[in-house]
């Protein structure tokens, strides 16, 4: 009864506020204080043809279904432990620790599709599964079902990943709430979120250490964005301020390789001046700080949060918007580091990390600092991400995948049969042990178009640029209806058509890329005098009527792509780039008997652009002329001989369509040779 007069509540607040129908929102920030740009709502921007119309109709029809098919079977491990605990009897936990966050995860992509496709069977499928997870639950609200299952101490070791299961747990009911209307789903997180308020509230030192992996800020956040209740932003700033709060030595919760930088616990954060630990854990932390300060707007996280963000992609993202340099490595503070960042300009290619959900978390982080701040440049850290790091994650066809993505792959570079290798590939495959990528980058895709536009106090922002409807409503409530056609990314225009809009003036923003440069912007045919520039939102200002056109043309040159002086792996090297994609060579693309490390770049190739639809899923090549070496030199060091090459016609592909052709060879970076 209380949950009803809550959401009843809640309900009758959104009637009343004129922002009632923005409230919907992959994140709801519509009444945050310290956000810039607004979400829309979920469905309103609905992809129609192209490129991300593509991939959402893979994760719709083959991804996310896939999927559920692993979790629910054998394999996956995950509902079989819900069905365990619900029906009481004694059995063994499958799986991993986090396979419930995994599973909530294949949850919220579900929902996400039934947002846009309406398809009632999906509904029918989860409101099976939330009864069962219902039973499952603990009379407290507690829910971890590795740590039920098999009788642990609960909040006994960080490693059991109770408050990530939680988090996720949270974001995917809030989510499903948000779209369906149940509460089903709520009164679970509900009953979570009161038991962790009841467990963490006091501030407990002994569990200050807890928050390993905390996607449950950015859900808390969220959590009281949908209830309005008070206590669930304050319990996210708890776990905010727990990092660091108490000393960094050995505790009987926290194994010796998940201590201080791992875990973001050398420093509080307000203090904290890098990206440090393990990628996914820090950007979670980072991205629901930044949820914590869209609501607080406190000056001190902020200025940490900017910090962070200068350390991590101007210092330490790679070409491809990947995060992670190490698999296993040491920090600054000579903490051990797993799955991690390393020191800046420390950018190695063939045993680059890069884990597929640290890549998709770099652009959560992203998202909402474009939200914040509102400036152009997050945007194009979102788009680098996903045409590259995070799509690289999928085959092409949907049901193979990448956990670690490196920038360089040679024959024997990886053995997954050795022992501690469970997470690197050298080819994409049906099912990883640690299993959390997959089903992060469908519900990703499935929300993408979410992220597509954002709600300026004073018009709409174009963040992502691909086919697709906008059927939504400005902050002051009026109706707004935009079409948007292109063959972005292979090709540079962009056309957006009014079809509905108020009568008083209003602004669209654009993003134009920072590669962009010499963009041009035309309404109704004519050209756009106000400022456009490559790394900046053009705000176009004006009275908009149905039928008005605005097309934007940005050159989609190739452009070779140095790495700074001090990355010592790139030295001399140079990546291929046209528009946001970035290229690679693949061995199929070889003679037989050449390898990858064969292959050379004349500084003045000239590429040509040649879009294939039946090859890849549809992508743009780059066909030219690569250099490739006779090298019959041996041994780690040998006395320079004056080098033979043999050019060679091929063609480059997007880096993210690599491995679709069976086990190869492959490489971003190649060595550039200079005429002069």
């Amino acid at each position: 009864m209380k949950l009803k007069k809550l959401l009843l509540a809640t309900c009758g607040a959104l009637v009343i506020n004129s922002a009632c129908a923005l409230e919907k929102g992959i994140v709801n920030n519509t009444d945050s204080p310290y956000i810039k740009l607004k979400s829309i709502n979920i469905g309103d921007a609905q992809w129609t043809e192209g490129f991300w119309a593509d991939k959402w109709k893979m994760a719709e029809q083959t991804m996310i279904p896939n999927l559920g098919e692993i979790f629910k079977g054998p394999v996956g491990f995950a509902y079989d432990n819900f069905k365990l605990l619900a029906s009481g009897k004694k059995g063994e936990a499958g799986g991993k620790y986090w396979h419930d966050g995994d599973f909530y995860k294949w949850m919220e992509s579900m929902t996400y599709l039934y947002a846009q496709n309406k398809d009632e069977k999906i509904l029918a499928e989860l409101d099976e599964i939330i009864a069962v997870i219902g039973k499952a639950q603990a009379d407290d609200g507690y829910l971890s079902t590795h740590v039920q299952i098999r009788g642990l101490k609960r909040y006994g070791n960080i490693h059991y990943h109770e408050l990530y299961n939680s988090g996720h747990l949270i974001t995917s009911a809030v989510i499903h709430h948000r779209i369906t209307g149940k509460t089903n789903f709520l009164k679970i997180a509900l009953k979570n979120a009161n038991f962790l308020y009841k467990t963490f509230q006091p501030q407990d030192p002994e569990l200050a250490r807890f928050g390993f992996n905390p996607s449950q800020i950015m859900a808390l956040v969220e959590l009281y964005r949908e209830t309005k209740e008070r206590k669930f932003l304050e319990l996210a700033e708890i776990f905010v301020n727990m990092r660091g709060s108490v000393p960094n030595e050995e505790h009987p919760s926290v194994a010796d390789h998940f201590r201080g930088d791992f875990n973001q616990m050398a420093t509080p954060i307000r203090e904290e001046k890098d990206a440090v630990g393990h990628v996914v854990l820090a950007m979670y932390l980072y991205a629901g700080t930044a949820d914590v300060y869209g609501e607080t707007g406190e000056q001190a996280l902020l200025d940490a949060l900017d910090r962070i963000w200068s350390s991590a992609v101007e210092r330490k993202m790679y070409v491809t918007g990947a995060m992670g340099q190490a698999h296993h490595g040491a920090s600054g503070k000579y903490d051990m580091v797993h799955e991690a960042f390393q020191e800046d300009y420390l950018m190695p290619n063939k045993t680059a990390y890069n884990e597929t959900c640290a890549n998709i978390s770099n652009a959560m982080f992203n998202w909402r600092m474009l939200g914040i701040k509102g400036e152009a440049k997050y945007g194009d850290v979102m788009e680098r991400v996903m045409y590259n790091s995070a799509l690289v994650g999928v085959s092409v066809e949907g049901k193979d995948f990448f956990y670690s993505n490196p920038l360089r792959m040679i024959e024997g570079g990886i053995d997954p049969t050795k022992k501690g290798v469970t997470t690197e590939r050298d080819e994409r495959v049906p099912y990883i042990p640690v299993f959390c990528c997959p089903p992060n980058l469908a519900r990703t895709l499935a929300k993408l178009s979410g992220w597509s536009y954002s709600l300026s106090k004073d018009g709409v922002a174009v963040n992502l640029y691909g086919g697709n409807k906008l059927n939504t409503k400005l902050v002051d409530g009026s109706a707004l209806s935009l079409t948007q056609e292109t063959n972005y990314p292979w090709d540079g225009k962009v056309k957006i058509t009014v079809n509905k809009a108020k009568s008083s003036p209003f602004d669209v923003m654009l993003r134009i890329p920072e590669w962009a440069e010499g963009s041009v912007i035309k309404i109704n045919g004519k050209a756009f005098s106000g400022k456009v520039e490559a790394g900046k939102f053009a705000t176009v200002i004006r009275k908009w009527s149905k039928g008005d056109v605005i097309t934007l043309d940005m050159p989609m040159e190739v452009n070779f792509i140095e790495g700074d002086p001090r990355i010592e792996e790139v030295r001399n090297q140079v990546a291929v780039q046209r528009g946001p994609v970035v290229y690679a060579i693949e061995s199929p693309d070889l003679p037989k008997s050449s390898d990858i490390l064969d292959v050379y770049l004349k500084e003045d190739t000239q590429f040509k652009v040649h879009y294939r639809p039946d090859f890849l899923g549809g992508v743009a090549t780059l066909d030219g002329t690569l250099m490739l070496r006779n090298d019959e030199g041996t041994g780690m060091y040998r006395k320079l001989k004056k080098a033979e090459f043999t050019p060679y016609e091929t063609k480059l592909v997007p880096y993210f369509a690599w491995s679709n052709r069976g086990k190869a060879e492959m490489t971003i970076f190649m060595p550039l040779m200079w005429d002069k």
